[in-house]
């Protein structure tokens, strides 16, 4: 389970990315996020695995108090929450099958990454998630040799293979043309259901969000403004999440 309690987040420049979130997720919910840029999607998102820390109230995942970890617990911990970005993030130069093995990092001394000197197990593991994710075929090719949906799969197979309980994805399609979105989707759709794992994604595509998560979470400056089922948004809902206003509060 995920549990805000009171979380606040004020950025060093006095920007108030979060306001006082209350908030649980149960395992194995498959959640979308939605509001316009700069409403604080991506900033709770990244308090989950502690990218962001924060500066009010309490932050509980899995019984674990994220913001009292430091160094190795906190490096421990995100091992079990996996983190898919818009960027990709992988290592452009070296295989897929390399940067499915780099979730296996943090189990390693330091002599054995340095070598390169992966167990047969994990190299199995990363096989599989590989295999899951529809790319096995690729394993051997350099990450900067495929398109944008194959390197997102990449970077889900990477999470998979660190055995993550949590998936965390940060606007993962909004570089993908509608038909790659859409697949990628799909694959996150089935990680949720087939593997149980708990699911929460930041998106700019409303009309995915909608489709694929079973819960959405509106945001806009940085409280919630709907929590409820996908079913339930209403084109009222989505009118007062993305109305623009002026310095007063009024609608423009």
């Amino acid at each position: 389970m995920i549990k805000f309690e009171g979380v606040g987040k004020v950025y060093p420049n006095g920007y108030q990315g979060l306001s006082n979130i209350h908030l649980e997720i149960q395992d194995g919910e498959f959640v979308g996020i939605i509001g316009t840029s700069g409403a604080g999607k991506s900033t709770l998102v990244r308090t989950i695995n502690g990218l962001n820390d924060i500066t009010s109230g309490k932050l509980v995942v899995n019984g674990i108090d994220v913001a009292k970890l430091r160094g190795k617990e906190l490096r421990k911990f995100r091992r079990k929450v996996g983190m898919i970005f818009q960027s990709y993030n992988l290592v452009p130069r070296i295989t897929v099958l390399r940067n499915v093995l780099t979730a296996r990092v943090p189990d390693m001394s330091f002599f054995k990454v340095l070598f390169g000197l992966f167990s047969k197990e994990d190299k199995i593991k990363a096989l599989e998630a590989l295999d899951r994710m529809g790319i096995l075929d690729k394993a051997y090719t350099r990450a900067d040799q495929l398109s944008g949906g194959q390197q997102q799969r990449v970077s889900l197979a990477r999470a998979l293979a660190q055995d993550s309980d949590i998936l965390l994805a940060d606007e993962p399609v909004s570089a993908l043309d509608p038909v790659t979105a859409k697949e990628v989707m799909d694959d996150l759709k089935r990680i949720n259901e087939e593997l149980g794992k708990t699911v929460l994604i930041n998106i700019h595509h409303v009309e995915l969000a909608l489709q694929y998560a079973k819960r959405i979470i509106a945001i806009k400056k940085g409280k919630i403004v709907y929590d409820g089922p996908s079913a339930s948004v209403t084109q009222e809902i989505l009118d007062e999440v993305y109305r623009k206003e002026n310095e007063t509060g009024e609608a423009l």
